[in-house]
């Protein structure tokens, strides 16, 4: 192209501008292309002058060239002898061809004899010449007949470059004034050519400019710049509007190099531009749907998505936009219509504008008639487009498109925002939809937390849940606080790998697995081992769970506590010392076949004991035992509530929204008063009976509570008997005063009692039946040492039942 564009340069330099081009051209070296000649000289051309009489009187070196003759030859000569055909042929004049009309020309084809006596073609005119009685007459010009037909071709292609190329051919001098441009400007731009020469184009297109960052300024400054380095520019981009359409700008193609004389001196540049808006427009197009496929629906997050179509199309293909979308689709759910929620429906979540200044709402009635169509539909002015936000046969809301003035949406245009729009929806609903799964999972999961964690004798209690943030969502992380036989009170943790409601299911079926295995009393290893079958029943729906448990008594201040793949607890002990206890890991629950360890330990009275799960110490972008570190130091500061405690511990380690949720559990522990607790060693004899019936009714005088002797009495005679009966020594009874009365009886056998209706002719058999009536509670629990059974009196009279009702006892 830059060759061709040359060409055409140097042509057009030699027929528009013949006498600027001549003003850098000296004479003695012409122009001229090996093969054609010089162009437009005299000296390319073999010339004769005649008088009146026919007589040669002048003679051109071109001439003595053509026909091998020297003036001294030529000079004096009829023109018959010296330009006539040749040997035998016609004469060149007849006597009447010098009385042709003045100013009339004649021309023709003629073979004219060579010096050398050969012959040429050579195409002749005669120009007759205003003369007086004597003096030049004629002129004669000839030319050989190829070089004829090079000067006609070249003629009719500056022609066409000058009147009929459908590029735009420009002539700068050295200071980016045009010089010559062809005729397409008046068709392109709607301006005379002769009305831009001599000016520079920032003067004839004052709003253009340049559309590559790189280049200059603007026009005038690129071709200076060719000028001045000789280094030629391709495909620069030019966009303005015009006179002929002042309202949509037009783009060119514009290539540029520099001209210089016969003696390599600049002098000026030369550009070819093609106009190519409609190609330029639809690459941008492209380019604007290919960006929207990597810039439209980054996040499952309904604001942002609708500000990513904002940003990608202000200001490349509007001057203004504006998203609202119905406020049910907002919250997740499936939208309204627009009868059902007029104008407050929709709300305007994301608008950008060129001039800062937010777009103006249309009209109800047009929202309403794009809401109800689903289709796009114009606003009030030219230059507003209204586009429904649809996804699956569902309208979402609209989009309003503006652009300043009156440039109004083409067919295409319209097309093209239906589909920016048209992903943009998919993204919406998809975020919606995930929005509707995610409210559900988190209501769910709230569900099945602990809405009010208990909090036992001997136990303050504080907690956190923190979901994941983004398409995690909510997860399997849960805690609890159960209260236990003889004020003991299980603690737990546990966490279901995964998130959303598969995961939050799950971690609500292990919770109620749990609270129903502890309260059975079982230890804290046997508590996973059962609730390890259970998760490998499951099978492979369930992946991945960990669990930490822990039971504390508040009588002894014993600890014991196994965990199953969970983060260990840490211990603060009163004097702010912090540290991870060395538990044994254990294997994750569902794996089957392995044992689970047990650690016991003795709590200092105010200690304080975390549980947490992974994802409060664990993240991508940071060192697990840093983090643990940093919350250790959190719970070792100077006792404070632990309500703040739990808060400055998520804000410092889950300063933004975690990849995991998270959960944190703090325990704060005591004992119960000695005051509270009386404990006596029995000896095994049924005479010890009634002395076990005589402290425990002195115990409660002490505390106040005669009015429960009735039915303490009664139990600690059963239970007192039954294990020095079917029991092993040692045997201890022991009494707990919390919010009621606890009456616990322990011996060394194994052997459970169990309650059993007896017959009306069986004497015994009905002594468990009488303790399960007259307490609120009662059970057993097993330890390596024998058994414990307990029961849970209300402080009080005694509420004694209707024993002949309940078919007890008969008449």
């Amino acid at each position: 192209m830059v060759w061709a564009a040359a060409y055409v340069g140097f042509t057009a330099a030699g027929l528009g501008l013949r006498r600027w081009v001549e003003s850098y051209v000296s004479s003695e070296s012409p122009v001229s292309i090996p093969g054609r000649g010089r162009f437009f000289s005299v000296t390319s051309v073999a010339t004769a002058v005649l008088d009146a009489s026919g007589t040669v009187i002048g003679w051109s070196p071109a001439a003595a060239e053509l026909f091998g003759l020297v003036p001294e030859e030529a000079l004096g000569r009829r023109a018959d002898a010296v330009l006539g055909e040749g040997a035998g042929g016609r004469p060149l004049f007849r006597s009447d061809q010098l009385l042709i009309p003045e100013g009339e020309t004649r021309s023709g084809t003629r073979t004219v004899r060579h010096r050398d006596g050969g012959t040429a073609t050579v195409a002749v005119t005669l120009n007759p010449l205003a003369h007086g009685d004597s003096g030049a007459a004629w002129l004669v010009w000839a030319v050989s007949v190829e070089q004829m037909r090079w000067w006609a071709v070249d003629h009719a292609m500056l022609t066409g470059f000058h009147r009929q190329a459908p590029i735009l051919l420009t002539v700068y001098d050295a200071e980016a004034r045009v010089r010559w441009i062809n005729t397409a400007i008046e068709e392109q731009l709607g301006i005379p050519p002769e009305e831009v020469l001599g000016r520079f184009w920032r003067e004839i297109l004052p709003e253009g400019e340049l559309l590559a960052p790189d280049e200059p300024a603007d026009e005038d400054d690129l071709i200076r710049g060719v000028v001045r380095t000789g280094q030629p520019v391709i495909d620069a981009r030019f966009r303005s509007p015009t006179p002929r359409n002042p309202h949509r700008p037009s783009i060119w193609s514009c290539s540029y190099f520099r001209l210089n004389d016969e003696k390599g001196r600049p002098i000026g540049a030369f550009e070819a531009s093609f106009e190519i808006t409609d190609r330029y427009v639809a690459q941008q197009r492209l380019d604007l749907l290919s960006k929207a496929g990597g810039r439209i629906g980054r996040s499952l997050d309904i604001r942002r998505t609708a500000e990513e179509l904002a940003d990608l199309v202000v200001p490349e293909f509007a001057d203004a936009v504006a998203v609202e979308l119905y406020e049910r689709v907002l919250d997740g759910e499936e939208p309204g219509t627009w009868g059902d929620t007029e104008r407050s429906g929709l709300r305007r979540i994301a608008e950008r504008s060129v001039s800062g200044e937010p777009p103006v709402s249309p009209l109800d009635s047009v929202r309403m008639r794009c809401l109800a169509r689903g289709v796009p539909v114009g606003g009030i002015t030219a230059g507003e487009l209204l586009v429904p936000v649809c996804a699956r046969d569902t309208v979402l809301g609209l989009v309003l498109l503006a652009r300043n003035g009156p440039s109004e949406f083409d067919g295409e245009e319209i097309a093209l925002a239906e589909e920016l729009v048209s992903r943009m929806a998919v993204c919406v609903d998809n975020a919606r939809r995930f929005l509707r799964e995610h409210m559900i999972a988190l209501t769910l999961q709230r569900n099945l937390l602990p809405e009010h964690i208990p909090e036992p004798t001997g136990v303050e209690v504080a907690h956190r849940y923190a979901p994941a943030a983004g398409p995690a969502g909510v997860g399997g992380d849960w805690y609890d606080v159960i209260p236990l036989s003889g004020t003991r009170v299980g603690l737990v943790v546990g966490d279901v790998a995964g998130h959303g409601l598969d995961a939050a299911a799950t971690m609500g079926r292990l919770r109620t697995t749990v609270q129903a295995l502890a309260t059975l009393d079982l230890a804290p290893d046997e508590v996973l081992s059962r609730l390890d079958d259970v998760v490998g029943r499951l099978g492979s729906q369930v992946v991945g769970v960990s669990c930490l448990y822990a039971v504390y008594d508040p009588v002894s201040r014993h600890c014991v506590m196994a965990r199953a793949g969970h983060v260990p607890p840490v211990l603060v002990t009163p004097d702010g010392r912090a540290e991870l206890l060395p538990l044994p890991a254990g294997p994750l629950l569902g794996l089957g076949g392995l044992p689970f360890e047990t650690t016991e330990f003795v709590v200092p009275e105010g200690g304080l004991l975390a549980l947490f799960t992974d994802g409060l110490v664990e993240r991508r972008d940071g060192d697990i035992d840093i983090r643990i570190k940093q919350l250790c130091e959190i719970l070792s500061r100077p006792a404070r509530p632990l309500d703040q405690v739990c808060d400055e511990a998520m804000s410092v380690l889950l300063p933004s929204a975690p990849d995991d949720d998270a959960a944190l559990l703090l325990v704060r522990l005591h004992a119960v008063p000695a005051d509270r607790v009386a404990t006596w060693h029995i000896a095994s004899d049924a005479s010890e009976v009634a002395q076990a019936r005589a402290l425990a009714c002195a115990q409660l005088a002490a505390w106040g509570y005669e009015d429960s002797a009735f039915v303490v009495e009664l139990v600690v005679s059963e239970l007192v008997t039954n294990a020095i009966r079917y029991g092993d020594a040692p045997v201890h009874l022991r009494l707990i005063r919390d919010e009621g009365l606890v009456c616990e009886v322990s011996d060394g056998g194994h052997t459970s009692p169990h309650l059993r209706r007896a017959t009306n002719d069986e004497e015994g058999g009905r002594g468990l039946f009488l303790v399960a009536q007259l307490t609120e509670r009662w059970g057993t629990r097993y330890t390596s040492a024998g058994k414990t059974i307990w029961t849970e009196v209300p402080a009080g009279p005694g509420r004694l039942p209707d024993l002949f009702a309940d078919g007890l006892f008969t008449s």
